[in-house]
């Protein structure tokens, strides 16, 4: 819809269909109303397609065959605990470190004042076979006007990586960013001494577009320097394609397994 939306906003604001438009609407004085109708009607219709081509960002949950993602809530602090407090993965991210229940309630109470400001959206990922929380994942640094934002703040407890769960995670929040929400732009930006994060961006077909040096103090007041990665609204069939293969692959596996 959003793309749409866009083809027709270009082509009514292209110059040569405003200047005929207008020429034939105010040609002799008897059609002046009918000119400044015109224009009245014109910005009304813009302010409507403009409204359109705003990323609308509002809680919502996505559901796959391994993973649903769901808007983060207090009801998930013992969860999340359970599976994350004392993590040493803690020590790539922005938080400091978290290992009691009440560092955890700390956390979330952040992400969710983050979500009121309407910066981020924070989801649980609850993993499907089991009913546990695996980890959690939001979208950050919304652009509403630019139609981009970043996913991040991912982490899973370790019985839950190197499974399905990130992949099928990374298909469903860029599959409604693109497809549902109208965005032209994801990022995805890491901690360069990640290496393991940096290789399963990759593996999604993200684009590295480089390193901000000296981009972040964490807590610890060690100094980050951050990998960014992006992927475009016209490079995401490519990637949409590569990530099916990835989850048909691991369910093709899992059907082995189960048969021997």
């Amino acid at each position: 819809m959003a793309k749409l939306f866009k083809n027709l906003y270009d082509q009514i604001h292209h110059p040569i269909n405003l200047w005929w438009a207008y020429k034939r609407a105010a040609r002799g004085k008897r059609y002046r109303p009918a000119a400044a109708m015109f224009e009245y009607d014109l910005a009304r219709f813009s302010t409507q397609v403009d409204e359109e081509l705003v990323l609308n960002i509002t809680p919502v949950t996505l559901t796959g065959k391994y993973v649903r993602l769901e808007p983060l809530s207090e009801e998930h602090i013992p969860g999340l605990t359970a599976i994350g407090a004392g993590q040493d993965f803690w020590h790539f991210m922005l938080y400091g470190d978290i290992n009691t229940e009440a560092d955890m309630r700390k956390w979330v109470l952040d992400m969710l004042a983050r979500a009121q400001k309407g910066t981020d959206l924070p989801f649980a990922v609850i993993h499907l076979a089991s009913g546990r929380v695996a980890g959690a994942t939001r979208y950050l640094n919304i652009m509403p006007k630019d139609r981009g934002l970043e996913i991040g703040g991912t982490w899973y407890g370790i019985e839950f990586q190197r499974t399905a769960v990130n992949t099928e995670c990374k298909y469903l929040l860029l599959k409604h960013a693109f497809e549902t929400l109208g965005a032209i732009r994801v990022q995805i930006k890491t901690d360069l001494r990640n290496v393991r994060s940096q290789k399963a961006i990759e593996r999604l077909g993200a684009v590295k577009e480089g390193v901000f040096r000296n981009h972040m103090i964490l807590p610890d007041g060690t100094i980050r320097h951050s990998v960014f990665y992006s992927i475009l609204d016209s490079e995401w069939e490519g990637v949409k394609r590569r990530l099916e293969e990835m989850l048909a692959i691991r369910a093709a596996s899992a059907e082995t397994a189960q048969g021997r």
